[in-house]
């Protein structure tokens, strides 16, 4: 019964590792683009910031702001990217994934949003902008 139950634990142990490694790696469902990772056609980008050798993109939709910060080769250095709406929320994804963060989504029309992201040790954020 002892060498069943060490079995069980190593096991659980084993698949809790491996989970860790792939949550860690990249978004779940990987997009070919910052428009696909925001949810399609309907969204477009509406500004821009280089971080070197990522770009962070703010998109719309027409209601709804959406952050990616978009890496320009796969790796597994640091990134992530946020989104404020004057009043809240304030969304953010980051981890060591590799190819993008977010998406980051915000419900802002009519609003000013700060946005922005950082990728390795270099980072970005916006002045309240996009305000309407």
């Amino acid at each position: 019964m002892r060498r069943l139950k060490q079995g069980a634990a190593l096991a659980v142990a084993t698949v809790a590792a491996l989970a860790g490694t792939f949550a860690a790696g990249s978004p779940a469902m990987a997009a070919s683009s910052p428009v696909a990772a925001c949810g399609g056609g309907s969204y477009h980008v509406i500004d821009k910031h280089d971080l070197g050798k990522a770009t962070i993109y703010l998109l719309y939709n027409g209601s709804t702001n959406c952050v990616v910060n978009w890496k320009d080769s796969p790796n597994s250095t640091w990134i992530s990217a946020f989104l404020y709406k004057d009043g809240g929320p304030y969304p953010v994804d980051s981890g060591y994934y590799s190819t993008y963060a977010g998406p980051v989504k915000v419900s802002a029309a009519g609003k000013c949003i700060t946005w922005g992201g950082i990728y390795g040790s270099t980072g970005y954020t916006s002045p309240s902008e996009h305000c309407g």
